[in-house]
C-alpha cells in the first residue's frame, strides 16, 4: 500500500483503540456511549459540494445527502442503515461516510434515525427501515446499504421485502455486516481489532433481540437467501466480523446470488468510515460507486 495510506492507517487505528474501543464496553451506560460517538464523529472530513437536508420520511427522521448544484443524477436513492450494534449510532455518526457515498455515486443518500434498543428492541429498527424503504421505492429504484448492524438490518430488510412481495432493491452493499447475533457464534478476539469487543456485541445482541436471536429477521445468515439482488460485501482482515462476512458471501453463493466479497488486508471494522482521510477507504467508496452504477444498468454514468 502507498506510504501515506499506511501512515494514516496507523494513526487512525491507534486513535480508535485509545478513544473508541474503551468506550464501547457493557459497563458504560448506552446514553453515554451514544453521546461519545456523536462527539468523535465530528472529526470526520466532509466533501465539498455536498449538502445535508433533515426531514422525516414515513414518520422516521432522516438525513439526506446530495450534490448542492443542480446536476444530472442517476435515477434512484441509496438508503444507508447505520451501524452501532442496534444500540448506538445515528445519522450523525455516519455523516462523513454518507456524504462521500453521495459524492462518489452521484446518488442522494438517505440515512434514517431508526429506533434503538434497549428502549425499542426488535422489530422496531426493521419496521422503521421498512417504512422508509417503502416511501423511497415509491419515488424510484433504491440501492440498499448498511454497515455492521446496519448491514445485517439491510439484509433482513431485503429478505422481508422478498417475503412480502414488495419491490426489490436494485442491489445490496454490506460493510462488515453483523448477520448472526447468536452468542455461540460470536468470533473470538482478533489482535488487530481496533473497535469492537465480543462482550459488548453480546450485550447489545441481548438488548436488541429480545429473546429472538434465532429469528432470521434478527440473524439473517440463518435465512433462505435465494432470490436476492446483487450483493457487494466489504470487510477488513483485522476485525471480528470478517469471519461473518466470509460466511455470508459463501451462503449467498450457495443460494446462487450474485455476490462479490472484498477483504481489505490490514483494515479494521468499517474502515470506510474514514473516507476523505484514508486513501484505502476512498478506494472502497469508489468501488461501491462502481457497483451502484452496475446495479443501475447501462444508463448509469
Amino acid at each position: 500500500m502507498p506510504l501515506g495510506d499506511t501512515l494514516m492507517a496507523i494513526v487512525l487505528r491507534n486513535t480508535l483503540r485509545l478513544l473508541l474501543k474503551p468506550a464501547l464496553l457493557p459497563r458504560w451506560p448506552l446514553r453515554w456511549q451514544r453521546r461519545w460517538l456523536d462527539i468523535l464523529s465530528g472529526i470526520g472530513r466532509l466533501p465539498r459540494g455536498i449538502a445535508r437536508r433533515d426531514w422525516t420520511e414515513a414518520g422516521v427522521a432522516v438525513e439526506r445527502w446530495e450534490e448542492r448544484a443542480a446536476v444530472a443524477r442517476p435515477a434512484g436513492t441509496l438508503l444507508f442503515l447505520h451501524g452501532g450494534a442496534y444500540c448506538v449510532g445515528s445519522p450523525r455518526t455516519h455523516r462523513a461516510l454518507a456524504a462521500w457515498l453521495a459524492r462518489a455515486s452521484g446518488m442522494p443518500v438517505v440515512v434514517p434515525d431508526y429506533r434503538l434498543a434497549p428502549e425499542h428492541p426488535f422489530p422496531a429498527a426493521l419496521e422503521d427501515a421498512l417504512a422508509v424503504y417503502d416511501a423511497l421505492s415509491a419515488q424510484g429504484p433504491v440501492l440498499l446499504a448498511g454497515d455492521s448492524a446496519g448491514g445485517g438490518l439491510a439484509l433482513a430488510l431485503a429478505l422481508q421485502l422478498r417475503e412480502r412481495g414488495r419491490t426489490s432493491p436494485i442491489g445490496l452493499v454490506l460493510l462488515s455486516p453483523w448477520v448472526d447475533l447468536r452468542a455461540a457464534r460470536q468470533p473470538p478476539p482478533v489482535p488487530g481489532e481496533a473497535m469492537l469487543t465480543t462482550a459488548w456485541m453480546q450485550a447489545c445482541a441481548a438488548h436488541y433481540s429480545a429473546g429472538a436471536v434465532d429469528d432470521p429477521r434478527v440473524s439473517p445468515l440463518l435465512a433462505d437467501l435465494r432470490g436476492l439482488p446483487p450483493v457487494l460485501v466489504q470487510c477488513g482482515t483485522d476485525e471480528l466480523l470478517c469471519v461473518q462476512a466470509r460466511a455470508l458471501h459463501a451462503a449467498l453463493q450457495a443460494a446462487e446470488v450474485d455476490s462479490t466479497l472484498e477483504v481489505a488486508e490490514g483494515r479494521w471494522h468499517v474502515y470506510q468510515l474514514h473516507a476523505g482521510q484514508l486513501p484505502s477507504a476512498d478506494a472502497a467508496v469508489a468501488r461501491i460507486a462502481a457497483f451502484a452504477a452496475r446495479c443501475q444498468g447501462p444508463s448509469a454514468p
